[in-house]
């Protein structure tokens, strides 16, 4: 079964169980992949619709951000509602001493400075990409170079 199979299933699970919040998080969801779908022109297959995921949560939290700066509290707890159903389907992020580790593997492999930070961030990204949070992996590699 495909992940977007699974998101189906479940958001009729949802319909029928009359849980709103997870119907309605998983419609986005699957309005999202079908938007993908018709640009790229097949239906898309599970590494796509992990990144349409990535990108709801992405937005859900800058989301949260903005609401909790507005002082609207009933929306952040909606939103914040929304991001546990999507982070349900996303794989378990990386720590911190991961990410450390692994920014030091490629600092071994020549980086010494802040002007080769790019080279780093782009191998590391490359390497850890969806299993770790980019403004993470940017911070350890900043304070590894400094």
């Amino acid at each position: 079964m495909t992940l977007l199979e699974q998101i189906t299933f479940e958001m009729q699970q949802a319909m029928k169980a009359h849980d709103t919040v997870r119907r309605d998080t998983l419609r986005l969801v699957l309005a999202a992949a079908k938007n993908l779908e018709k640009e790229i022109g097949h239906v898309p297959d599970d590494a796509e619709t992990l990144s349409v995921i990535q990108r709801e949560a992405k937005r859900h939290r800058e989301s949260i951000e903005e609401f909790r700066r507005g002082g609207r509290q009933d929306l952040v707890d909606q939103e914040q509602a929304e991001l546990v159903i999507l982070e349900t389907y996303l794989p378990q992020l990386m720590d911190r001493a991961e990410i450390e580790e692994a920014a030091r593997r490629h600092r071994a492999a020549g980086a010494q400075d802040k002007a080769q930070m790019g080279l780093v961030m782009r191998d590391l990204m490359a390497e850890l990409k969806g299993r770790a949070d980019g403004r993470l992996v940017n911070q350890v590699v900043q304070e590894l170079l400094s």
